[in-house]
């Protein structure tokens, strides 16, 4: 949900990364955060234990525009991949306005995939949201390994709805801000649509 602040004019927007574990979401969150404007941007913070960690920073892209006035903070936020971190996981997909989920394209990974988005269904439908009905779309990262699955399988198995989807190499940058440029197009396309 989200949250406007009138005294700066912000609207602020919480996207949140999810997938399987070790999938790219950190390294998603590292590309935009290196390629982004110092002064638009907030720290990257990283909350780590022992074995998961959660990574987020705020920015505001001006490419973006405005809304009746207001400029738009994007915090971005990954959830820790691995399933045992469930509780985590909800916490971060709390008040979110839109979600990425990245896969891992190499066909060993196909099963962790499929479970993660059937825990990403799950922990939506907990705060009475559905995927159909919130700006999502879908990342298939590390397409350059030799061991990436069938592209088509991937679209048929993990995006059955047909939303927006991106090949990626997140590691180069490969096809990460044209995933984020679709998600926060989406989450602004329906903010538009409640303020109007």
């Amino acid at each position: 949900m989200s949250f406007i602040n009138y005294s700066s004019r912000e609207i602020n927007c919480k996207i949140v990364y999810y997938g399987p574990g070790l999938c790219g979401k950190t390294t998603n969150l590292q590309y935009i955060y290196s390629k982004t404007n110092p002064e638009l941007k907030g720290k990257m913070i990283s909350l780590a234990t022992e074995t998961e960690r959660t990574l987020f920073f705020d920015f505001l892209p001006l490419a973006l525009g405005q809304i009746r006035g207001f400029k738009t903070r994007f915090h971005l936020y990954t959830v820790p991949g691995q399933v045992f971190y469930d509780a985590s996981r909800k916490l971060i997909l709390k008040g979110v306005d839109g979600v990425v989920f990245v896969a891992d394209s190499q066909v060993e990974r196909m099963e962790a995939n499929l479970e993660s988005v059937e825990n990403l269904k799950l922990n939506l439908a907990e705060q009475g949201m559905e995927i159909a009905s919130t700006p999502y779309v879908v990342q298939y990262n590390k397409r350059d390994l030799p061991n990436a699955a069938d592209l088509d399988e991937m679209k048929r198995l993990l995006n059955p709805a047909g939303v927006a989807d991106f090949e990626a190499c997140a590691t180069v940058g490969k096809g990460v801000f044209e995933t984020l440029k679709a998600v926060a197009r989406s989450v602004l396309h329906d903010l538009k649509h409640m303020s109007g």
